[in-house]
């Protein structure tokens, strides 16, 4: 592809560079740890890729080179968890005594407020 058996000296790859920025081109390198493509059936991950970025006139082109691991992909089911709230009997004491209101008006507005003292005050303090 390139004259000299594919290498190139660090002169033609400046040269390089400065015709690519004239025909506003920029390339530069990205430090990448991991790139992971997802396909259908599989991901291609690739550790510690050489990552380049190409500019042309606003878009962008991303290079990936390294050796791409095959993995297969997994079905990832998420469980509801039902989380109770505990109101103590202080969180309920607090909010009686700062906003003068019954205990289960109170629990009521923690109950509200997902256990919130705050808050629960506040929204008590509104009305």
């Amino acid at each position: 592809m390139f004259p000299g058996g594919g290498r190139m000296n660090p002169r033609m790859i400046k040269q390089m560079q400065n015709m690519m920025k004239d025909m506003g081109m920029d390339a530069k390198d990205i430090k990448a740890l991991k790139v992971t493509i997802e396909l259908d059936d599989k991901l291609l991950v690739f550790e510690k890729p050489k990552v380049q970025v190409m500019d042309m006139m606003g878009n962008k082109t991303y290079s990936i080179t390294g050796r791409a691991k095959k993995v297969a992909k997994t079905v990832e089911t998420i469980e509801d968890v039902e989380v109770t709230l505990d109101i103590t009997k202080e969180d309920i004491e607090m909010v009686v005594s700062q906003c003068n209101v019954t205990e289960e008006e109170a629990r009521k507005a923690l109950e509200e407020a997902n256990g919130d003292i705050a808050e629960a005050i506040l929204k008590l303090g509104e009305n």
